[in-house]
């Protein structure tokens, strides 16, 4: 029984931190940040928007961030072109109930599953000159997509601020 118990312990920690806020980033190590000065959206030929709003909203703040580290939007002739795609998954997470006498790895316990929604956003730098992708960052959180908006939107700023923290590598960080 105990060894039983220390598996579901560790299964539910496992599921536990398989959702935290997760970032990812990687660039082109040859690629000179320091010679982007504008930018401007362009929008995969294969993505269809499917919220206005939602894209109004992660334009505007991605926007602001990028102003804070002296990127200028513009409509056309940018130095790099930025994309975005988002999505929603459901996940299972795993939660370990411990009950019975005693700290720590013995007692009774049993595991509970529930689905969660996994929100993922990647945003990529394209060199406009040359078409290569020079920068790209990930995002992934478990969301409640049925918050307040306000809520998810100040959660949507707190992810751009946290991913764009590594924009533009090893350089100068805002």
């Amino acid at each position: 029984m105990k060894r039983i118990n220390i598996m579901l312990l560790c299964l539910g920690l496992a599921g536990g931190a398989a959702f935290a806020q997760q970032i990812h980033f990687n660039y082109d190590r040859s690629a000179n940040f320091s010679a982007y000065k504008t930018y401007q959206w362009v929008d995969r030929k294969e993505l269809q928007v499917g919220d206005p709003l939602l894209d109004q909203d992660l334009k505007n703040i991605v926007d602001t961030q990028f102003a804070r580290k002296g990127l200028r939007r513009v409509e056309s002739g940018a130095d790099l072109h930025i994309s975005y795609q988002g999505a929603i998954s459901q996940e299972k997470e795993y939660d370990m109930l411990r009950s019975g006498p005693g700290p720590g790895w013995w007692g009774d316990g049993r595991v509970t599953s529930s689905t969660v929604e996994v929100g993922k956003l990647l945003i990529e730098l394209f060199d406009a000159a040359t078409g290569q992708l020079v920068w790209r960052g990930s995002a992934e959180k478990v969301l409640d997509i049925k918050k307040d908006p306000d809520k998810n939107y100040r959660d949507l700023e707190k992810a751009v601020a946290k991913l764009l923290k590594n924009y533009p590598p090893g350089g100068r960080k805002n």
